[in-house]
């Protein structure tokens, strides 16, 4: 059976999000392999993962979207599916997918949820969703006059209208360019400092390491590793890591060099990364390579075998 957690202050607590051995399949597909998590109250969790590890359709499971074919879930001590509509109405769902109704105001799309919600005030609920989005000069704007940001941040207002307990973003700023990715990432800064619990998927390395509290690696619909960014790189790549760069002849010398000495190597780009830099000897690093403090790109790719974005 399903039971409580130790919340992030240490202390026992009913984690907002639990699932035992999880299984998903599509046909011959197991998109979710029995999978294992816990998101305790309060924190953000970032559920980091290649295109195809399972992430989406994980949260599908959470919101009823799709139903396990195998094992237990339950958010906000509500059972999956069976208590859903339960779930669903203290939950915030922000969809990878832009899904906005253009035919209305910013305002009307969000009257019409705090509606659905059935939030008491609903003219105090919009006001409120926003200004935490700052979009309060553009309420009267019709959706499809709005750029791509502000979109997004619509979408992250109209999923907050009702006060949620907890927060599911799926790969919030996928498609986005930089600029308008960081002021999402600011937004989403803002909601986690105010100590809401939000699971978060996504295949960004930097979007994982800004605004997560914890990360949880996934891979073939599997959790492969799960901590805070710094102690999942302490573990996983060490303190350092030196990238070797030139024609690919001597690329695959040194990979080889490297690897005969158990040191671990991975690809970075036009490069190579020597993983764990401070640890090899005997010359295994070259002279002329480019060191640099480990990351957690480089756990992601010695964990995932694919490469970072």
């Amino acid at each position: 059976m399903l039971g409580g957690v130790n919340g992030s202050d240490g202390t026992p607590g009913q984690a907002a999000i639990e699932l035992r051995g999880v299984v998903k399949r599509f046909g011959d597909l197991i998109a979710v392999d029995h999978l294992d998590l816990e998101v305790p109250t309060g924190i953000c969790l970032g559920l980091l993962g290649p295109n195809g590890a399972g992430k989406s359709t994980t949260m599908r499971l959470l919101t009823g979207q799709a139903i396990a074919d195998a094992g237990e879930l339950r958010a906000l001590g509500f059972e999956l599916p069976a208590e859903a509509k339960a779930a669903r109405a203290q939950m915030g769902v922000v969809p990878q997918l832009d899904n906005l109704d253009v035919d209305v105001t910013v305002e009307d799309n969000l009257s019409v949820f705090a509606r659905l919600y059935r939030v008491g005030d609903v003219g105090a609920a919009v006001d409120r969703a926003l200004e935490l989005a700052r979009l309060t000069d553009r309420r009267r704007a019709a959706v499809d006059e709005l750029s791509g940001g502000m979109r997004r941040r619509l979408l992250l207002a109209r999923g907050l209208v009702h006060e949620p307990r907890l927060i599911l973003l799926d790969e919030p700023t996928v498609g986005l360019d930089p600029q308008i990715r960081t002021q999402v990432w600011s937004l989403v800064d803002e909601l986690r400092s105010r100590g809401m619990t939000i699971l978060m998927s996504t295949h960004y390395i930097e979007e994982a390491e800004r605004l997560a509290d914890e990360v949880a690696v996934m891979a073939h619909g599997r959790i492969i590793a799960r901590g805070r960014p710094s102690d999942l790189i302490a573990e996983h790549a060490g303190r350092e890591t030196a990238e070797v760069y030139g024609p690919p002849a001597r690329l695959a010398e040194v990979r080889a060099a490297a690897e005969a000495r158990d040191v671990r190597v991975r690809p970075a780009g036009p490069a190579i990364a020597i993983v764990g830099a401070e640890r090899a000897v005997d010359g295994v690093t070259p002279t002329d390579a480019v060191w640099r403090a480990a990351s957690l790109e480089d756990v992601f790719v010695m964990l995932t075998g694919e490469e970072a974005e």
